[in-house]
This record gives C-alpha cells, structure tokens and sequence, in this order.
C-alpha cells in the first residue's frame, strides 16, 4: 500500500460510499420519510402505509434487475459507465424532490422519485462493490472494505448534521417554510452532495472492463451467462451457503435498524429528539466500528470477522431486551452498534474472496444484493405479529436475535479457498 497512486484511487473508491451514504441517511431515513408521512400524506398511518409500499417496490426491482445489470456490465463491459449512469438516476431524483411540496397532490411524485432515486442508489453500489476485487489487494481487501464501509455512515451522518442544522433546525437562509422549502431543499442538497464526491472516482479509478460489446449483445449475452450462474449457484456450496446466510442475518441487521428508535421510544420512553440522536449515534459508533475492526478481517478472516461480530450482537442484543434503565440502555445499545459496521463490510470482503472467476464478478455481486433484499419482509413481519401475540416489543425485538443464530450457524461451514484463514 506504498504506491501513491493506489492509495489515491481506494481513497477516491472510499470517498464514494461517503457520496452515496446521503440519499439513504437524510432520503429514506430520516427527514424525507418523516416530511412525507406527516406534511405530504394525507395522515401518518396513511403516509406511513404509502411510504412502506414504495420502499417495498423499489426492493423487489432492486434485487430483479441486480443481478440482470451485473450481468450485461460483465459481458459488455464499462462498468464504471453503469456505475455513473445509476449514480445520476440518484442524483436527480433525489434534485427533483425539491418539487414535493407539503400537500396531497405531491404524493405519486414524492413517491415516483423516491423509488427511482432508491433504485440508481442500489444498483450503483452492485459496480461499486466489484471495484473492490480489483483495486484491493487480498491482503488489504477486509481494511478498505472497511474504510468504504466507514465512510459511508460517517459521511451520511455528517451530511444529515449539515441538513438539520442549517436548513431543517435554523433555517439560515430564511426558506419560506410555507412550502416546506426549509425540508424541501434537503433533496437538491443530497443531490449536489452525491454529484461533488463522486467525483473522485470517475476521474481517477481506472474502469475494470476487460471486454467490450455492443449493449443489445451485452444484453443477451448477460441474459445467458446468469441463467446459466442461476442453475449452477446451488452446486456452488460455499457461495450458495453464504448468500443464504447474509440473506438471513442481513434481514436481522435491517430490522434493528428499521426498528430500534421504534423500540427505544416504546420501550425506554425516548423522546423524538431522544430518538433523532439515538439514531445518529448509531450510525455514528456503526461507522466507528466498521473502520476500527476492518484489521480483524485482515489478519484473520473476512469469516472470522462477520461470525465474531454476530456472536458481540447476540451478547450485547440479549441484555437490551431486559434492561429497564434508559441511558444502561443507550449504552449498551452503542456497544452493540459497533459490530454492525464489521458485519457489513466483512460480508462484502466475503463474497470478493469467495468469486474465484473475476469475468463474473459483478453478476455475483448482484446476487449478493438479492440475498440482501429478496427476504427483506421476513424480519419486519415476524418482530410485528411477535409484538402483537404476546402485546411486548421486548418479544418482538427478540426475534432480531434468531435471525443472527441463523445467519451465523449457515456461515459455518462456508470455506474461503485462497489466501485467507478460515
């Protein structure tokens, strides 16, 4: 890691995971989605209803044409084409939700844009993620995946903190709040925020392609090397076992996530503002802890990493679900948090030691993004009719647990078959 243009370009690939983080942090997350469900929305039940139906949608198109796209990039080449063209179809959906205005008649188009926006962001993190494999060195591969992991919820947190505190909070520039111009221009910020630090890697990432087809080829050559992948996956133990088990422990990482300020408030009697610097302390220690830890994956295994971290949150999830103590509960919860970043980047490092065959490398990325999405319901559903059967969200929290055990227990037998320990 001595050569200065290399570290160059993994800090330029770095610094694109701080760019995108924006959309999903102050878009998806925090303001956007609350500004819908109670100023746009005809009511927060109905709003939340609408808002959960299209983050629905845009997961189920997400992990179809993942895979699709990570084929046609493979067979067809200039990834970093595909990567800057769902950048863009980020970029301005997320510009574009400057337009949804505080009433009824701005609903569809809020929504329209916020799944477009989802899916550009998504899809561009399937090229993205393959750009490891090739700017990596093995031996370096779970750090930088770690670093962009890192930046990614720093980056994302520091953008929301720039938006709560100039436009949403203070209001420096005197918007008319009318309109909600104050939340309003949150978008065309994502937008400028996204555009400026993705710079970086388009201008000095070299593109990985190493073919180079006209797109309707592309097209059907991809169509028939992922038909082909599809049937052979099963046999592919190792792959096959550890899609399976980032499917299930991923679906646990999301509900935490999805859910933990809804649990905080409910159970430890947060305040929304509580709530808001809950969250943002989460993602904040989540951050820490993916660049803190990426060493372990390292000098260890990418396997190591991920069944270790998931043993750290049973530990520290098991107590959240029977202390009574607010702050007991807010640090313990941080303790906790720290191990979610390691999971995340470790599974990415993962899957790039586990593709022997670089040629398909993006497609297998895609999948990996299914495995992430394709079961996104189960979690959810469970933690809710657990809360409704026994009337406790302490029960309902406890179902995060059994998702990590058997995440965990299918991540076993998985054997990594190059440099890395297992």
């Amino acid at each position: 890691m001595k050569n200065h243009k290399a570290v160059t370009t993994i800090a330029a690939w770095c610094l694109y995971d701080w760019a995108s983080s924006s959309f999903a942090i102050i878009v998806t997350t925090f303001i956007f989605a609350t500004y819908f469900t109670t100023k746009v929305a005809s009511n927060h039940i109905v709003g939340t209803y609408q808002w959960a139906n299209a983050t629905a949608l845009a997961g189920i198109i997400i992990a179809i044409i993942s895979p699709m796209f990570g084929a046609i990039a493979d067979r067809g080449g200039h990834h970093k084409r595909w990567l800057f063209f769902f950048s863009w179809i980020c970029i301005i959906s997320a510009t574009l939700l400057w337009f949804s205005y505080p009433n009824q008649r701005s609903v569809y188009f809020t929504l329209t844009f916020v799944v477009i926006g989802t899916i550009g962001s998504e899809v561009a993190l399937v090229f993205y993620n393959t750009f490891l494999m090739v700017l990596a060195p093995k031996p370096y591969m779970g750090r930088i995946s770690g670093w962009g992991w890192g930046c990614g919820y720093l980056g994302g947190i520091f953008a929301l903190l720039i938006t709560l505190l100039v436009f949403v909070k203070n209001n420096v520039f005197s918007l008319d709040t009318h309109t909600a111009a104050q939340i309003r221009i949150c978008g065309p910020f994502v937008g400028l925020w996204y555009a400026i630090f993705s710079l970086p890697l388009f201008f000095l990432v070299p593109d990985i392609s190493t073919t180079s087809r006209p797109l309707l080829q592309a097209i059907r050559a991809g169509w028939i090397e992922l038909i082909s992948t599809l049937k052979k996956i099963p046999q592919e133990k190792n792959i096959f076992l550890f899609l399976l088990a980032h499917m299930i422990y991923t679906d646990g990482l999301n509900t935490l996530f999805a859910f933990g300020g809804i649990y905080a408030a409910g159970t430890y009697g947060l305040s929304f503002e509580e709530v808001l610097i809950f969250g943002i302390t989460m993602n904040i220690t989540a951050g820490i802890g993916a660049i803190s830890f990426a060493w372990i994956d390292d000098y260890f295994s990418s396997k190591s990493t991920v069944i270790i971290s998931l043993i750290c949150l049973i530990i520290f999830g098991i107590p959240i679900l029977f202390l009574h103590e607010k702050y007991i509960f807010w640090g313990v919860a941080l303790v906790l948090c720290l191990f979610v970043g390691p999971v995340q980047s470790a599974s990415r490092s993962l899957m790039a030691h586990l593709i022997s065959d670089k040629q398909i490398s993006t497609e297998l990325f895609g999948l990996y993004s299914l495995s992430g999405r394709i079961t996104a319901f189960m979690g959810p559903w469970l933690l809710g009719l657990m809360t409704v059967l026994f009337n406790s969200q302490r029960v309902g929290m406890a179902t995060i647990m059994v998702f990590f055990v058997l995440g965990m227990i299918l991540l076993l037998p998985v054997r990594v078959f190059d440099s890395q320990k297992v």
